[in-house]
């Protein structure tokens, strides 16, 4: 996914930032616990879509 594109994209839940998860091809809000998926390089962003995150993944997030 482009850079840019990343940047301006916002959770549709509570408008806070997204970071991308390369690995599972996720967007993900930490502050809502959400993982929206990016299919075929588009990012899936509604929240019937999304997945919960797990108790592990909210612990191990990312800073910055």
């Amino acid at each position: 996914m482009d850079n840019k594109l990343i940047a301006m994209l916002a959770c549709p839940v509570c408008k806070g930032d997204l970071k991308l998860d390369r690995e599972r091809n996720e967007m993900v809000c930490y502050a809502d616990g959400m993982a929206f998926p990016v299919r075929e390089g588009i990012p899936v962003m509604l929240a019937s879509e999304a997945r919960t995150l797990g108790a592990e993944e909210r612990v191990d997030r990312p800073v910055g």
